[in-house]
C-alpha cells in the first residue's frame, strides 16, 4: 500500500471529513476521494462508509489508519536515527501556544535554538479549551498546552506524546487598594462576596474558581469571562474584580497596579505540557526543540522560586 494514502487515511480518521483532510494536505476533496478509493481497491476491504451527508470509518478503516500510524512512527525513527548519526538537527518546527505560555517560554526557547543553528522554530498562538489542545497536533509538531489538574486532563495519550515542562502557581490578583491587599496569606472565605473576572467555560482556571468556591461553601460571582489575561488584567487594576492569575505571567504593564496573593486552604496551579504526535515526536527537529523548552521551562521556576513558596495548609 502507498505510504501517502495510508497518510490520508489517517488525517481522515482525525479530522473526521473528507473537506477538512483536503484543506489540510492542500488538495481538492475530489482528489482525496479518488485517492481514498485506490487504496480501498489495494485493501480489498470497505474502509469507509455513508453516515448522513459525510463518511466515516469502516472497523477496517480504523484498524489501518491505527496502522497507519505505526508506519509514519516507524519513518520518521528511522529518518530520526540517520539526523543522529549525521549530528544534525536541522529543520522547520511548527508549534502553537496558548498565549501566557509564549510569553512566558518561547523568547527564551527561541534564544537557545539560535545559539544551536540551522533549525527554524514557526510559533502560532492558539488558545482552545483544556480538551481541545490534542485537536491542534494534526496542524502543528508541537502544542503548548495548560491544564488546572492533569488527572482530570482528557487528553488521549496514547494517540499524542504528552512530556511534561512545569508546574505554574495561580494567584489571587487584586487592585493595590482592595482591603485584601494587606493580607499576607489569603483563605476561600476572604473571597466571599467580591466580584470575579473569570474565564470562558472549559478554561483551566475556571477549575480553580471552582474550587474556591467549594472551600468556601458558597459560588463565586463571576461578572465577566475573558480568555485573554491581559484583559482581565486591566478590570483588576481599575478596581472592576478580581482574579485568578498564572503567577510567572501576570501583571505585564500593570504590574505596579497589580497584586498578587497566595491561597490558603485550595491548590490552585496550572500544567504546562507539550503535545506531540507520535511520529513528529520521533524527528531529531523536534526532539532538538522540546530540550530547549524543557530547559527554558527549568529556568523560569528557578528565576521565580521565591515567588512560589509550598501551598500553605
Amino acid at each position: 500500500m502507498d505510504v501517502r494514502r495510508l497518510e490520508l487515511l489517517r488525517e481522515l480518521a482525525e479530522r473526521g471529513s473528507i473537506t477538512e483532510v483536503a484543506r489540510a494536505t492542500h488538495r481538492t476533496p475530489s482528489a482525496v476521494s479518488q485517492q481514498l478509493r485506490v487504496l480501498e481497491r489495494e485493501a480489498g476491504l470497505p474502509l469507509t462508509e455513508k453516515a448522513g451527508r459525510g463518511i466515516v470509518l469502516t472497523d477496517a478503516g480504523r484498524a489501518l489508519a491505527r496502522s497507519a500510524a505505526d508506519v509514519a512512527v516507524a519513518i520518521e525513527h528511522a529518518n530520526a536515527l540517520w539526523d543522529e548519526f549525521r549530528n544534525d538537527p536541522t529543520g522547520e518546527v511548527s508549534l502553537a501556544t496558548f498565549p501566557t505560555g509564549g510569553q512566558m517560554l518561547l523568547p527564551g526557547t527561541v534564544k537557545r535554538l539560535d545559539a544551536i543553528g540551522g533549525l527554524t522554530l514557526h510559533c502560532s498562538d492558539r488558545d482552545p479549551e483544556s480538551d481541545d489542545f490534542p485537536a491542534l497536533t494534526a496542524d502543528f509538531d508541537i502544542v503548548l498546552a495548560h491544564t488546572a489538574s492533569p488527572a482530570a486532563m482528557n487528553w488521549p495519550s496514547n494517540e499524542i506524546t504528552v512530556v511534561k515542562l512545569m508546574t505554574e502557581p495561580l494567584d489571587i490578583a487584586l487592585p493595590p487598594g482592595h482591603p485584601l491587599a494587606s493580607k499576607e496569606l489569603l483563605d476561600p472565605e476572604d473571597l466571599i462576596g467580591e466580584r470575579w473576572i473569570g474565564v470562558p467555560w472549559g478554561y483551566p482556571f475556571e477549575k480553580a474558581i471552582q474550587d474556591i468556591s467549594t472551600a468556601a461553601g458558597t459560588p463565586m460571582n463571576v461578572v465577566q469571562r475573558f480568555g485573554d489575561t491581559r484583559v482581565t488584567e486591566a478590570f483588576v487594576a481599575n478596581g472592576l474584580g478580581i482574579a485568578i492569575l498564572p503567577c510567572y505571567t501576570a501583571g505585564g504593564a500593570y504590574r505596579s497596579e497589580i497584586v498578587l496573593k497566595n491561597l490558603r486552604g485550595v491548590v490552585s496551579e496550572r500544567h504546562i505540557f507539550a503535545l506531540i504526535r507520535p511520529d513528529r515526536a520521533e524527528r531529531l527537529a523536534v526532539r532538538t526543540v522540546v530540550d530547549a523548552l524543557r530547559a527554558e521551562a527549568d529556568a523560569v521556576v528557578a528565576a521565580n522560586a521565591h515567588r512560589n513558596p509550598p501551598y500553605p495548609a
